[in-house]
């Protein structure tokens, strides 16, 4: 089973050889990394091809922002499974790959996911808030609940049959996924009871007041499009929930 990791990088240099280095730390093998730069004017790219030997694809072109480019990696990849481990993020130990791979040798998996740290940016030792995620059922979604998307790795046919990221969202794009993924029915997901990713704190969702209000605007509008109930009392749920993910730290 080959699994795809996509990596979308711009201006990434400072921080991108801790992604490269968690990757290929795995025991696991057979992974493809797939590079999507957008461009960067730094020394990025060639910082990757000169230091990650496994193998792995890489365009560099401008894009329309972050989704537009995991679209791009999720069309490159070649891998029956798929993940996502951002230019800030990296895998927390050398055999989350190798875990998450046996969970899918069950044909009946179509997903896995899990748990998600918050580090500080420079001191990564340092947790800022603890994502705890749980096993699924179908009525947590109208409660708000989501996994944390760094974490999700998917089999490539579950983007074949519920499409890639909607381009019309700016922050909440991978939430509105979620919600179309999670809400059918014939899907079957394992919650894997570990933290798979640590995430530097600074994200595009929650990097200023203008934008988290964004997010939450963003947030309801995939509620209403992807028809869960009370999409008001959803996403009121979901904003709280995160207050337990620091006091949990």
């Amino acid at each position: 089973m080959k699994i795809s990791i996509i990596t979308a990088t711009y201006n990434s240099a400072k921080s991108i050889s801790s992604t490269l280095a968690s990757i290929s730390s795995q025991s696991y093998n057979d992974i493809e990394l797939v590079i999507v730069d957008g461009a960067s004017s730094d020394y990025t790219v060639e910082l990757i091809k000169n230091s990650y030997s496994r193998k792995s694809k890489i365009i560099s072109e401008y894009d329309n922002g972050i989704y537009d480019a995991l679209n791009k990696g999720v069309k490159m990849a070649t891998g029956d499974v798929v993940g996502f481990v951002h230019s800030d993020d990296y895998l927390a130990d050398s055999d989350v790959i190798f875990q998450i791979a046996e969970i899918l040798k069950n044909d009946r998996v179509d997903g896995v996911y899990g748990d998600l740290h918050y580090v500080d940016k420079v001191n990564t030792d340092r947790v800022i808030r603890y994502w705890q995620s749980q096993d699924f059922e179908p009525g947590l979604l109208k409660k708000g609940w989501m996994p944390a998307h760094p974490t999700m790795f998917l089999r490539k046919e579950v983007y074949q049959k519920h499409g890639l990221f909607n381009l019309d969202y700016k922050i909440a794009a991978d939430y509105d996924l979620m919600l179309r993924i999670f809400s059918d029915a014939t899907l079957k997901f394992k919650y894997l009871p570990k933290v798979i990713t640590k995430m530097r704190v600074g994200g595009a969702s929650n990097r200023s007041l203008k934008n988290i209000l964004r997010k939450s605007k963003e947030d309801l509008r995939a509620l209403k499009r992807n028809n869960i109930k009370r999409p008001y009392l959803a996403l009121a749920n979901k904003n709280l929930s995160k207050i337990t993910q620091f006091i949990k730290n």
